[in-house]
């Protein structure tokens, strides 16, 4: 019933038969949507300012657009603001891009993100705060006793905003778009695949970049590694990080080929942490045992008192990345327990006094899946609903990525072709995985490509991308955003399984002198 009312109500802003005059800027205020109504369109200047929230500096906007603020409410718990972006009909491409978001979400700056890079190339974007609003995207006390807003978080907020967006973009143009797309990384990611497991029907292509999926074992296993890296005697300083990642690269750099400080499969090196072990006592330039323990314990991954894995381990190489382990994992502050903290205080237990120190791995994960699986986990590779109905998936995950590890989306590609088998999974999605590429961008490896344009053109021409050239620009948030950065290297980034090789001959700071090639393990 929802949908045919959906349906209506759009076909009567077109007209019905045929294209409609389309609606101006202005005269979307005050339109009735699925679930909700426009609050405000006010036409955007390419020049105007557009505020990120929180401590993140606004940009300008780049293009010029029509911006549109909704509220949907699909349940009597629900409140999700939305944001369509509207480009002017001759430079509009035809199509739609829905933006996920980061985190817990509680604001726009992830989706505004990619809603910018969307408009100035023509596309109309959308995003959602995904149904409540938040200081930082690291907080969840908004879930406590509210069960409808979780729900929104997990899998609602995105869906209803792909409806709204596309009865926007059918009033503001008198035609519906032509192709829809979704692109998020991270929380993003998991939403991406929420979206094409749950809702096969609201995008034609999907990109999912280091998703943070399942969601309950990724936050059990946050707390694993926060009560692992803060135990007594296992801290370890950041001094000490960037020991271990030197030791690594010394003996695993050249194996790929190239000493360029970046692992290209970071698999094929077999690091034992034991090798810097202290012979006695402690010192700037060794670990102590329990320091060799928390390493060795990371690389592993969380396992259950029966031994069975819980989830991927960090491969070697990205520990003392600025920003990565201490950020996320072994730092006085790190997220990883901050975000672990906030899911079983706020969601699993209800408890706003619930702690860190009463986490008991089986315990614990075992009732996170059973309260929450089926509402925040995008985890199911039975994707052949999206797959029959022509979709693409696209992801990428960094291989030095320090807040999820990277090879919990390598076994979710493997489980997905394991599922529908090869004949018909490899048509439909690809993974690239990134050497040297910290969460979602920055890193020392090449960070910066054009996936948006890659799954457009695979989209539109049915030939699947089997490379995506990346650079590495002397200021990577300049390079992601596309202001002025200087190129310091290209490189190749293959079609899983597949790694660059470099030919033997020329710069090995340009892609052209790469060529893909099977692993060597």
């Amino acid at each position: 019933m929802k949908r045919f009312l959906q349906g209506a109500a759009v076909c009567a802003l077109i007209g019905g038969a045929g294209p409609a005059a389309a609606a101006t800027c202005e005269g979307l205020a005050g339109m009735a949507l699925p679930d909700g109504r426009v609050e405000s369109a006010v036409a955007t200047k390419s020049s105007d300012m557009i505020a990120l929230g929180g401590t993140m500096p606004g940009l300008p906007a780049g293009a010029a657009f029509c911006r549109v603020k909704a509220t949907l409410k699909p349940t009597p718990g629900s409140d999700i603001k939305v944001e369509v972006w509207l480009p002017p009909a001759e430079t509009w491409n035809g199509k739609l891009l829905g933006a996920g978001n980061g985190g817990y979400g509680g604001g726009f700056g992830s989706p505004f993100l990619t809603m910018r890079g969307g408009v100035t190339r023509g596309y109309a974007a959308a995003g959602t705060d995904m149904g409540h609003t938040s200081a930082t995207d690291i907080d969840a006390k908004w879930a406590l006793n509210q069960p409808e807003k979780i729900k929104d978080f997990g899998y609602r907020a995105n869906h209803v905003t792909a409806e709204a967006a596309k009865a926007l973009v059918a009033a503001y143009y008198g035609a519906p778009q032509k192709r829809a797309y979704f692109h998020g990384c991270s929380d993003g990611g998991r939403e991406a695949l929420m979206e094409a497991r749950k809702f096969p029907a609201d995008y034609d292509a999907i990109i999912a970049g280091a998703p943070a999926s399942p969601w309950t074992g990724l936050m059990s296993a946050f707390m694993w590694n926060d009560r692992l890296a803060t135990r007594p005697g296992g801290a370890i300083p950041n001094a000490k990080l960037a020991l271990v990642t030197k030791a690594v690269m010394a003996q695993c750099d050249a194996l790929d080929g190239v000493t360029d400080g970046v692992l290209e499969d970071p698999r094929a090196c077999r690091f034992d942490p034991a090798q810097l072990q202290c012979k006695a006592g402690d010192g700037p330039d060794c670990l102590t045992p329990g320091q060799v323990e928390t390493v060795r314990g990371l690389y592993q991954g969380p396992r259950t008192k029966a031994g069975k894995q819980l989830f991927s381990g960090f491969p070697a190489g990205g520990e003392g990345v600025p920003g990565a382990w201490d950020m996320w994992i072994t730092g006085p502050n790190a997220q990883h327990g901050r975000f672990a903290t906030e899911f079983f205080r706020y969601m699993v237990y209800s408890d706003p006094a619930w702690t860190g120190g009463a986490f008991d791995l089986d315990r614990d994960h075992a009732r996170a899946l059973k309260a929450f699986g089926g509402i925040l986990d995008s985890a199911d590779p039975d994707l052949s609903a999206f797959q029959a109905r022509g979709g693409k998936l696209l992801m990428y995950h960094g291989w030095a990525d320090a807040a999820i590890p990277a090879g919990n989306t390598v076994g979710y590609y493997e489980a997905v072709r394991g599922k529908l088998g090869a004949a018909k999974a490899d048509p439909f999605i690809r993974l690239f995985m990134v050497p040297g590429m910290s969460h979602c961008l920055g890193g020392p490896g090449p960070n910066v490509f054009d996936v948006l344009g890659a799954l457009d053109g695979w989209r539109e021409s049915g030939v699947a991308p089997e490379t995506l050239v990346a650079k590495k620009t002397d200021n990577d948030i300049f390079g992601y955003l596309g202001f002025p950065a200087k190129t310091l290297r290209t490189r190749p980034l293959c079609a899983y399984p597949k790694v660059a090789r470099w030919t033997g001959q020329g710069s090995t700071d340009d892609a052209a002198n790469f060529r893909c090639e099977g692993p060597k393990r």
